[in-house]
């Protein structure tokens, strides 16, 4: 199976897409880049995080206002940078940070906190 590429696409457009952590070939990759669970895009980030091509991905993310999903790193909703994505309903009162392991590397994904931090004696 191979990947058909738009006739618009650049020389430059077509090496970034070869060169870029997330093309596996295999298309198995993708869910994870568009997927609404906070792992999944923590899992995503950190592929992108050791992509040669992030920049790159993330100009032509923002050039074109892609309208969902992790580009360069980022996060993406409406053509606009996020900074997290919250989950539908109610959010737990309390989530444990987790270890996931990506690529071989322990990646720590903590909740967001927010509000005012108290210790506790």
């Amino acid at each position: 199976m191979s990947v058909q590429i738009a006739p618009e696409e650049t020389e430059t457009e077509r090496l970034v897409r070869r060169l870029a952590a997330c093309s596996d070939g295999t298309g198995q990759l993708t869910a994870l880049f568009f997927s609404d669970d906070t792992y999944d895009i923590a899992k995503a980030k950190h592929i992108c995080g050791t992509c040669p091509v992030r920049s790159e991905c993330l100009a032509g993310a923002l050039e074109r206002r892609e309208p969902l999903g992790v580009w360069g790193g980022e996060l993406f909703s409406d053509g606009h940078v996020i900074a997290y994505k919250r989950r539908r309903g109610r959010p737990p009162k309390h989530r444990a940070a987790e270890y996931l392991v990506v690529g071989g590397t322990q990646v720590l994904v903590t909740p967001e906190v927010r509000g005012p931090v108290t210790q506790s004696a």
